[in-house]
């Protein structure tokens, strides 16, 4: 637009002139910059909106084309204005719609139905485009739009928008707390393989510290072996008492290399035995413990006038490998390697089913001498077996005068339900064993048994022993451990004695009764956590560290922690 103002005349005039001209030229100016500017805008409006139709969709076609059209065709029809804000709200609950129904499909509820209905709706908001009455009216014609089949278009559009709205206000709060709950789930999936590693790790650690010895025990063993070194004299051997083969007399068995362990088995069974002078212990250890062992027990001489026979198991020379199958079997090299080497093939699990490493104990004699005590005592007619990490709360005399029915083993059973029976031991698929016993007969327990030893040598249960290992020599009858071979030897010979005479599980087991421990006669901390070792259960502890000789110098000196 031009605008053409001539000057008058006259000086005045003149620059009334001039100023008007100014004013109108700034005008046009501003209105050309404006014009520009809402042009820019309303290009940049149209170029970036975006489709929310699927790809497959006619609809998203049809929009593109629709929505590059000029903005003068626009403008020249408001009904085409119209119409881009009912497909702009369309394809915006599209999106929503097929976001709700991709958090169904990953929540993976029981909600099939409401995942239909999403799906189902997105694809009818999808369709109204391809309807010919729509697609050819609407987004196909470059003339004037039908007013009628607009507002036909529009009411459907937002009768969808009403049902979906709906749907997603009865869903919307489901949604949410399930995804809530699905994060959680996955935080706590992520937390239990944490957890399930810790517990390896742990379990290895454990088994390291239990099989290994520990600082306060080994400083024990040489502050012994250095005062017989320097005190030989106080420390020669005796002469054997003829109360160490008096059938009369409460005999016990003890097998160990552990000097501190096999004190408190004698301490608290002379402690709670009513008639002390008459019970007779039978220790035996190894070669390299022998001399700790019987410093010990001058240094601190048994109270109550019992009686204590410590041997090494090496003097027994009738034991070697010509007589004991499972000596000859580690002697090879590669069952030495079997034990020693911690490679994951060499891992087993124990009756809890908790990861374990082959023990290296089971290379060592005195782990097999229960299996011999008629030939190591032969003048006996029953003896009481004691593992070194059992504590005696109550006199056990009544063990000896027990009826056994003619059996040769009294122990107490420890299958419940289908636990700890003898399917859980010995490999029932192979025929020798499923032949020879029962799969649901009930395991019992080494640690407290009573042996009628004249019953053993009448039926000849050494014998029996070794025929079975030798079967086993390729170790397909039943797995390493004491118990499986125990269980064949006095299969149907095994007297069942009550619970109270031995509760078990306190080296593993947190949730024993108190009342149940109380009430026992015998506790075994059978299981890695040793109540001599740092990992001890500190609730059961206590039950061993009181019969521990804490007066004693060396204890002191070693610092077992008590």
């Amino acid at each position: 637009m031009a605008v053409v103002v001539r000057s008058g005349r006259g000086g005045g005039g003149s620059a009334f002139s001039s100023a008007l001209r100014n004013f109108f030229s700034y005008r046009i100016f501003v209105s050309a910059m404006f014009t520009l500017l809402f042009f820019a805008t309303a290009s940049v409006l149209f170029s970036s909106h975006h489709a929310y139709f699927s790809e497959n969709s006619e609809m998203q076609t049809t929009g593109r084309a629709y929505m590059h059209r000029t903005f003068l065709a626009l403008k020249s029809d408001p009904l085409k204005t119209r119409l881009e804000l009912i497909h702009k709200q369309a394809s915006d609950y599209i999106v929503l719609v097929n976001a709700y129904a991709a958090y169904a499909r990953k929540l993976k509820l029981e909600i099939s139905k409401q995942l239909k209905m999403f799906e189902d709706l997105a694809q009818n908001f999808s369709d109204l485009g391809t309807k010919p009455t729509y697609h050819d009216a609407l987004f196909e014609t470059d003339g004037p739009l039908d007013e009628e089949v607009l507002r036909q278009f529009e009411k459907e559009v937002k009768d969808k928008v009403k049902v979906a709205r709906l749907m997603i206000a009865e869903t919307k709060e489901s949604y949410d707390n399930q995804l809530k709950i699905q994060k959680l789930k996955d935080t706590v999936f992520a937390v239990q393989e944490l957890l399930i590693k810790a517990k390896k790790n742990g379990a290895f650690a454990s088994l390291i510290a239990a099989k290994s010895t520990p600082k306060s025990l080994h400083c024990l063993d040489m502050r012994l072996m250095g005062e017989q070194i320097a005190s030989p004299e106080k420390y020669r051997d005796e002469e054997p008492k003829p109360e160490f083969e008096d059938p009369s007399l409460y005999h016990y068995a003890i097998f160990s290399d552990n000097v501190i362990a096999v004190s408190v088995v004698v301490n608290s069974a002379v402690k709670n035995a009513e008639e002390p002078w008459k019970h007779v212990f039978h220790i035996v250890t190894d070669k390299m413990n022998l001399a700790a062992m019987k410093v010990w027990f001058k240094m601190r001489p048994v109270e109550g006038g019992a009686f204590v026979e410590v041997k090494a198991v090496e003097e027994y020379t009738f034991l070697n490998s010509s007589y004991v199958p499972v000596l000859r079997q580690l002697e090879p090299a590669n069952m030495q390697k079997l034990y020693f080497e911690n490679e994951a093939e060499n891992t087993t699990k124990d009756a809890n089913n908790n990861l374990t490493f082959r023990n290296p104990k089971y290379l060592s004699l005195l782990n097999h001498l229960r299996f011999y005590l008629p030939e190591i005592y032969p003048k006996l007619h029953r003896i009481l077996l004691l593992d070194d990490d059992v504590v005696v709360q109550k006199d056990l005399t009544a063990l000896w005068k027990l009826d056994m029915n003619g059996k040769v083993n009294g122990a107490v059973e420890t299958c419940f339900g289908s636990f700890h029976r003898y399917a859980h031991y010995l490999n029932f698929s192979h025929p020798l064993i499923r032949d020879k016993f029962n799969p649901k007969a009930c395991a019992w327990a080494f640690g407290m048994n009573i042996f009628d030893l004249d019953a053993w040598r009448r039926e000849r249960l050494t014998d029996r022993y070794h025929y079975w290992q030798d079967l086993n020599e390729d170790r397909t009858l039943w797995q390493l451990g004491m118990l499986p071979p125990g269980l064949i030897t006095f299969y149907s010979r095994t007297k069942s004695l009550d619970k109270k005479w031995h509760v078990l599980g306190l080296g593993y087991n947190p949730s024993i009764s108190m009342d149940d421990i109380s009430n026992a006669a015998v506790i075994h901390f059978n299981g890695n956590m040793k109540p001599w070792l740092d990992i001890a259960m500190n609730q059961f502890k206590h039950l061993w560290t009181k019969y521990v000789d804490s007066e004693m110098e060396f204890v002191q000196i070693c610092n077992f922690g008590l």
